[in-house]
């Protein structure tokens, strides 16, 4: 299990303490979750998981500019137009993973000009960030409160928080940004330092808003922020908003494009959970039948994902199969469009105790108990009657109950 303030803990207060680093850096506009659990994952996939590399070595690799494509739906990132956001997209997370020591940063001489050149210094912390957004935002929760901690900011949000509390939330932004400007103006490294005024406002958004998340209190738009709030994707409420006309020809080629791009995007991230299962299971079969001999290289969907894709990415609905158990019985007769209805439930069963046993040794830092059980109610919401769903918080003997009943007994 990752103790992410053990690490934190490990380094001296001095060096999150921005009045002593005089490095407002630590956060920025594009150190959401998502973005940071991106660039980790693209460190982790390129050759620069074992070698020195510099934003710009991250930012030309063919993983960065195929997926930030269908992950952020931008132009190309070798595409000129886009390079100042791109740039903000690879360089500010790198700067707050270097910024926490979860990276070595070094500024000098490389390629032949001078720049940030970085280095992995926790592998272990640097792939928990990459597994999932969840992590990522439990690792910036964590940092920022060290940050907030070491440099005296504190007592500015619990006044914050006492004064929203009180009703007066103008006077509480007010004061609290005031503040934080303040002390980023203070910061004289000229490599550092923030000359728009707006710069500041929007830094610390994305503190405020990770720990208001986690207090339950008032964030940067004066309201208790959601998990969406966090991220850079948020859904868009023009995309979301049904129109009573019908489209015009230029309205319906911008839907195809976001269909067809939101079709990538999921590629991207059921192949991401694909691999992460497959690293974290190993080569052994989770179904242990007369199949499971040899080599498993199968990560199979338990419910498929063209019917499910809502929850086609959830690493709880995958399961390691070896190539016979995929094709002679998850999909009988090498049939991909059929699933084994009697399998599915021997999947959904060896699942359980594979992620019971995961959460025991290392807690919820990969499997979900809650997101099994989604899986589970969303996977068999066709075939449950009323009130037949699993509770949110049901044990996983009830879960293997309810799995029976539905499967076996109700059948």
């Amino acid at each position: 299990m990752i103790d992410i303030k053990a690490f934190l803990n490990s380094y001296d207060d001095s060096c999150y303490d921005i009045r002593t680093t005089k490095n407002i850096r630590f956060v920025d506009q594009k150190c959401t979750p998502d973005i940071v659990c991106f660039i980790a994952d693209c460190i982790l996939n390129t050759e620069y998981a074992t070698k020195p590399f510099s934003k710009t070595d991250i930012w030309h690799t063919k993983y960065f500019v195929d997926n930030t494509r269908v992950v952020y739906g931008k132009p190309y990132a070798n595409n000129k137009s886009a390079a100042r956001e791109y740039d903000k997209i690879a360089s500010q997370p790198l700067q707050l993973l270097a910024y926490a020591n979860v990276l070595n940063q070094e500024y000098k001489v490389y390629n032949g000009h001078k720049c940030y050149v970085y280095t992995i210094n926790n592998q272990e912390l640097l792939e928990y960030i990459a597994l999932k957004e969840r992590n990522t935002y439990n690792f910036l929760l964590a940092f920022f409160t060290k940050v907030v901690e070491a440099s005296g900011m504190c007592s500015w949000i619990e006044e914050y928080k006492e004064t929203c509390k009180a009703g007066d939330t103008v006077l509480a932004h007010t004061t609290l940004y005031a503040r934080f400007k303040k002390l980023a103006d203070s910061v004289k490294n000229k490599k550092t330092q923030k000359k728009d005024e707006d710069e500041s406002a929007r830094m610390l958004h994305k503190i405020l808003n990770v720990l208001a998340l986690d207090g339950q209190f008032e964030g940067s738009n004066r309201k208790v922020p959601t998990w969406y709030d966090l991220m850079y994707n948020k859904p868009n409420r023009r995309d979301t908003q049904k129109s009573n006309k019908a489209l015009t020809r230029k309205e319906a080629e911008k839907q195809e494009a976001k269909e067809i791009n939101e079709k990538f995007y999921i590629g991207y991230i059921v192949t991401k959970a694909k691999r992460n299962v497959h690293k974290i299971q190993g080569d052994i079969s989770e179904v242990d039948d007369e199949l499971a001999q040899g080599i498993a290289t199968a990560v199979h969907h338990i419910f498929p994902q063209a019917k499910y894709p809502m929850i086609a990415s959830y690493y709880e609905n995958l399961i390691l199969l070896t190539a016979n158990q995929h094709y002679q019985k998850a999909h009988p007769n090498n049939k991909t469009q059929v699933v084994s209805k009697e399998y599915q439930y021997v999947c959904l069963m060896a699942k359980s105790h594979t992620i019971e046993k995961s959460i025991a040794k290392i807690g919820e830092d990969f499997y979900s108990r809650s997101k099994f059980i989604k899986v589970i109610n969303v996977g068999l919401n066709e075939q449950l009657e009323h009130n037949e769903q699993l509770a949110d918080n049901s044990s996983f003997d009830e879960i293997r109950s309810f799995l029976t009943y539905q499967y076996i007994q109700k059948a």
